[in-house]
């Protein structure tokens, strides 16, 4: 079989960095912006919303944050199974389930609570929780098992799900990464063509059907590791000119949804052809938008020290770092401001208000959670030997030369491919973000 796991050549667009920072810092700034898009978007009849994706295109930065979230869980996983190999690979996997699992139990409780003392009626159902209310006990087994979801707390059970099976997914797209993006491809197709979803309760419903928003996730990864081969045809003029005319023509029936002028102006045979559009199955349109928007982000967007150090992107990288407590806090602050519209004023200044308070608010958030990261960091350096402190740092390297040696001298032994930096588009040699949601 073909070696393809030769050691890369450092490429010259490095990933841009952050003093003292080795994390891809695109990747954690592209995440945080789109936690503040899903915040800004889930206020209903919010102004801030207009500053989203979701009113120029079919797809919303809900797409942006599964690939987003793929790439981030290659890169991750893939550095630690160079460092530990499989066995520590899959505890990782697992330990990291199990922390989005006990968040979104959390999250549901505390939405319960935040609905009942807010007097119950006027979020029950808007909220999805008062079912929960109701009949607490069914209810919060259903969620026990991932069948039962407030509102905008769709995508952790997804998550959960993710990073429980990404060891083998991490396995086979390392070694036949072709073959199981087409296996992906062929789930979501078959997710349209027979309605395939995962069981939901009580409605029977996701929000996100896992079997089809996977390919975002697979997509990314495989991306992560394959993106080298076929950023020269994504990048090349023959990708480019169709996704900007699917752009354009996705902006114009979008912005007609929104605007009554352009409402006569496009047919209404055309409209009925793109509307309603499937979000819980991940509308093909929709994919499609996210793709094209993709392939020119890859062709126009090139890295950015500079912008990557402005005052916005670092609260957005911020955000990035800590995409799970943010996250989790954004659906708490999306209740609060429903409270203050209904409670104070659905006026436009109250709507910006709360838009700027809140993506202030996951900022403050995000920046103490990393301050009290790095303090326990500190203490634990500071607290460990000279020897064990040099250990750690010299682990990575130490670690990398030992196990190619190993390899090299039992390549007859095993004849599967040896560990290598198997991705180099979205970064080289940096490292990568941690895998978080």
């Amino acid at each position: 079989m073909h070696d393809r796991i030769a050691t890369p050549k450092p490429l010259a667009n490095a990933q841009p960095k952050l003093k003292g920072s080795g994390r891809d810092l695109r990747i954690d700034a592209c995440r945080g912006i789109a936690l503040w898009c899903i915040f800004l978007d889930h206020v209903p009849n919010n102004i801030g919303s207009w500053l989203t994706l979701r009113n120029y295109g079919f797809s919303d930065a809900a797409e942006v944050f599964m690939f987003v979230s793929g790439v981030t869980c290659a890169l991750a996983y893939g550095k630690i199974w160079r460092s530990e190999g499989w066995p520590g690979l899959l505890r990782r996997t697992l330990r990291r389930s199990w922390d989005i699992y006990a968040a979104f139990l959390l999250l549901t409780l505390s939405c319960a609570i935040l609905v009942y003392l807010a007097g119950g009626d006027r979020l029950a159902d808007e909220s999805n929780t008062r079912i929960l209310l109701d009949q607490p006990g069914a209810t919060l087994m259903h969620a026990a098992i991932l069948q039962y979801c407030p509102v905008n707390t769709d995508v952790l059970p997804i998550f959960v799900l993710l990073h429980l099976l990404f060891a083998p997914l991490l396995w086979l797209l390392l070694r036949v990464p072709n073959v199981m993006l087409g296996a992906s491809l062929a789930l979501y197709a078959l997710v349209h063509v027979f309605g395939w979803t995962i069981p939901a309760w009580p409605s029977g419903h996701w929000a996100f059907n896992p079997l089809a928003w996977q390919l975002l996730v697979v997509l990314g990864a495989w991306w992560t590791i394959e993106g080298e081969r076929v950023q020269p045809w994504v990048t090349s003029r023959t990708a480019l000119a169709p996704a900007a005319l699917y752009l354009v023509f996705s902006l114009i029936i979008a912005l007609s949804w929104r605007i009554k002028l352009l409402d006569g102006m496009v047919p209404q045979a055309l409209l009925k052809l793109f509307y309603p559009m499937d979000k819980s199955n991940l509308d093909p349109f929709r994919l499609l938008h996210f793709l094209a928007l993709a392939i020119l982000a890859a062709c126009l967007v090139p890295p950015n020290r500079r912008g990557l150090t402005a005052p916005v992107m670092r609260g957005a990288i911020l955000c990035g770092k800590n995409s799970l407590p943010i996250y989790c806090l954004g659906v708490l602050l999306t209740l609060a401001s429903v409270l203050a519209l209904l409670d104070v004023s659905e006026g436009l200044a109250m709507q910006i208000a709360l838009s700027v308070a809140g993506v202030l608010m996951m900022i403050v958030a995000a920046t103490l959670l990393n301050l009290i990261k790095s303090k326990s960091s500190q203490q634990l350096t500071v607290a460990a030997p000279m020897s064990v402190r040099a250990e750690q740092e010299g682990w990575r390297a130490a670690g990398w030369r030992a196990w190619s040696r190993f390899a090299e001298g039992h390549a007859h032994m095993d004849r599967r491919p040896e560990p290598r930096q198997r991705f180099p588009v979205c970064g080289g040699a940096s490292r990568a973000s941690s895998p978080t949601s």
